[in-house]
């Protein structure tokens, strides 16, 4: 396929951002698992988890988040703020790839620190925003954050390092859930004091390959240089809103219409 010019690549990229931009695509995606709830505080911690887990094959994924969610007797935000070292206990035993009982101990009593003295993921986040540039900044003081509650050394691994150059693909996609919004009603736009003009898209195999096809990347690695060039193509066609274009990059991908 011939490389389009600017006026087809606009038509392209907003009508895959419009096609899968759509409830019939809630189903079978990991954002499927925050939906489930109603509450704001629900849905960021639910999809805070999900989006930890999301890596592997999407039926395991989607298994493995709601079995976490049990075991926080499917209220998040209540089981964060008010459980006991003894109510972690069950969570030993929990397993989703290289992510173990451990972590996820550790996972609810970083959370419950958050949510008791740092205003929440959502604070979290805030408060290391400063410019669209900095967003990989932004990210590692959050991660880091995260991690200063005694992290077992291993945890670290399931927080990616944009200043370590991991492309944060998880991390990307768990922002663009929580700060977008639009009519779709697909992201959730819960975090209404962080624009969405600051979100990076989230790159993976199949949103890189549309990229790269389409003229919008030339890096070949995966890493956070790759994604920084990509939100800065991607704010030619929206300034405002780069991180939409994930839908139409990763859908094409999925669909391999490229």
């Amino acid at each position: 396929m011939p490389r389009l010019n600017s006026s087809a690549l606009t038509d392209f990229l907003q009508h895959h951002f419009e096609k899968y931009n759509h409830p019939d695509f809630i189903e079978t995606d990991p954002i499927s698992i925050p939906h489930a709830f109603q509450q704001k505080e629900d849905r960021e911690i639910a999809g805070f988890i999900t989006a930890l887990l999301a890596w592997g094959q999407r039926p395991v994924i989607l298994r493995n988040a709601q079995r976490f969610l049990d075991l926080m007797d499917r209220d998040p935000h209540s089981f964060i703020l008010h459980h006991s070292p003894t109510d972690r206990k069950r969570f030993s035993g929990f397993v989703h790839r290289t992510f173990n009982g451990e972590d996820a101990i550790y996972l609810l009593k970083a959370l419950q620190e958050v949510y008791r003295h740092h205003g929440g993921l959502e604070g979290l986040l805030q408060k290391h925003i400063t410019t669209p540039s900095e967003f990989g900044h932004s990210i590692s003081g959050f991660r880091n954050e995260l991690l200063s509650f005694k992290a077992p050394a291993r945890f670290s691994k399931h927080l990616a390092d944009p200043l370590r150059n991991s492309s944060a693909k998880r991390l990307c996609m768990y922002f663009r859930w929580m700060v977008r919004k639009d009519k779709a009603g697909v992201d959730f736009g819960i975090w209404k004091n962080i624009s969405p003009a600051v979100l990076h898209c989230p790159l993976d195999l199949h949103s890189g390959r549309v990229a790269r096809h389409l003229g919008l990347l030339t890096r070949q690695q995966d890493d956070w240089k790759a994604v920084t060039e990509l939100t800065t193509a991607l704010r030619k066609f929206d300034k405002n809103d780069p991180a939409k274009y994930d839908f139409a990059l990763y859908g094409a991908g999925i669909a391999q219409v490229l």
